[in-house]
């Protein structure tokens, strides 16, 4: 095994590569091992160099509604009337505190995505 940090993306396309012929790696062997620590390193590196961005609130809020098969009238109770939901999730207006902490209480959506774009 011979692991090597990554400090560029021609260092991470070579741990990719070796990546790719571990990859099904029997566990319990030095080759999973590889494995696992390449894959913290390139999580690492893609972290620091690719930070993904929150997602937009109204984006995340329509992707809990599609997870959970949900409607606009099944909002009303974390946002308020239909026309206040209707509002919301067309852009018109913003989410306020309150509304925040019912979505991520009642629907479990993540603060940091709720709050992105505040």
């Amino acid at each position: 095994m011979n692991i090597e940090p990554i400090h560029n993306d021609n260092d991470l396309q070579r741990a990719f590569l070796r990546l790719e012929k571990l990859w099904g790696a029997k566990p319990g062997t030095s080759e999973a091992d590889e494995l696992e620590i390449l894959t913290l390193l390139i999580e690492h590196y893609e972290a620091k160099h690719y930070p993904m961005p929150p997602s937009d609130p109204v984006e995340a809020i329509k992707f809990r509604m599609e997870q959970q098969g949900l409607t606009n009238k099944d909002l009303e109770p974390y946002i308020g009337s239909r026309g206040r939901v209707s509002e919301i999730l067309n852009g018109k207006r913003k989410l306020s505190l309150p509304m925040i902490k019912r979505l991520h209480k009642g629907l479990h959506i993540p603060y940091e995505s709720l709050l992105a774009n505040v």
